[in-house]
């Protein structure tokens, strides 16, 4: 039996997203004068923040952008602003390491019109032990620990709208409400795209509260559940169709295989690093957070629309 052909694609916008490629790697930085660099005097007992989260996060952002560690980043810093023509104080790297742990990262995102269409999986990412090539080559020296990212992405633009951080021994399943909960009550939630992992009572019943749609593939060992609300009959309608129809083309069919952007969006995150410099595990949500808000400007700046041609 001879192999089906394989897809071919085209990118349609070729000349505007290697514009935007170019932009991605442009090392113009822009500096706002009017922005609150110092932090305003609140008037509440103790020592007060001599810098704003704003400021914080900048120099945050220029050491996860360049890979830099604390003292080298306030070195860059400090040569920013003095190219810039700004006398503004620039904070060391002990201050850098305690604000980051209390920090509220601003992630930016778009929002399209009409309701939103989210991806949703989950990946480790390590932050101690040995790397691959020297496990492989002379066997793991010590205790490698990984975390892991779960992520929602907005299929119209390509942002990621909500991100939580767990401890590896977490399921995926139970962080989905989390993940639905960071979307705003008043923007509406059309489909929730998702792996088998998520084929639980907990997930449907959080899609199904949010009026969504669920499309998530059921297990291979799955059996109907008892229709004792309405998350458990759209959970049995999908069971129905894909015994129906087949799970080839109920993927087809509902679109599922669009869940691949997220996973190429998996790579993206780790284009900053395999893993993450910080131990305390709020740094390691800033800093994770701050590469979302990174990979949302960059997206920002354009992306390929690419179609399907044979």
């Amino acid at each position: 039996m001879t192999k089906p052909m394989p897809a071919r694609y085209r990118t349609t916008n070729w000349s505007a997203y290697n514009a935007a490629l170019w932009k991605r790697g442009s090392l113009l930085i822009w500096l706002d004068r009017e922005m609150t660099w110092l932090a305003p005097h609140e008037g509440q007992p103790g020592r007060p923040p001599i810098f704003s989260e704003g400021a914080i996060q900048f120099c945050l952002s220029i050491k996860v952008l360049f890979k830099l560690p604390l003292r080298q980043t306030a070195g860059m810093v400090a040569s920013l602003l003095r190219m810039a023509g700004l006398d503004w104080p620039v904070p060391d790297y002990s201050t850098l390491c305690r604000s980051q742990k209390a920090l509220a990262v601003q992630i930016p995102y778009r929002r399209a019109d009409g309701p939103l269409n989210l991806l949703v999986d989950s990946t480790g990412i390590k932050f101690l032990g040995d790397g691959e090539w020297q496990a492989r080559k002379h066997g793991p020296q010590g205790r490698r620990q990984w975390r892991k990212i779960h992520l929602a992405m907005d299929t119209a633009t390509s942002d990621i709208r909500a991100v939580e951080f767990t401890p590896s021994r977490d399921g995926d399943s139970p962080v989905l409400p989390d993940l639905l909960d960071q979307i705003p009550e008043d923007e509406p939630i059309s489909i929730v795209t998702a792996d088998g992992a998520y084929d639980t009572r907990r997930c449907h019943t959080a899609i199904i509260e949010r009026q969504a749609t669920a499309i998530i593939p059921i297990r291979k060992n799955g059996r109907p559940w008892k229709e004792d609300g309405p998350a458990a009959a759209a959970r049995n309608d999908i069971l129905r169709a894909t015994r129906h129809f087949g799970r080839a083309f109920w993927k087809r069919w509902t679109g599922y295989h669009l869940r691949s952007l997220v996973e190429a969006k998996m790579r993206c995150l780790k284009a900053f690093g395999e893993r993450i410099a910080a131990r305390d595990p709020d740094r390691q949500t800033a800093e994770v957070h701050i590469r979302i808000a990174l990979m949302n400007r960059f997206s920002a700046l354009g992306a390929a629309e690419i179609v399907r041609v044979g």
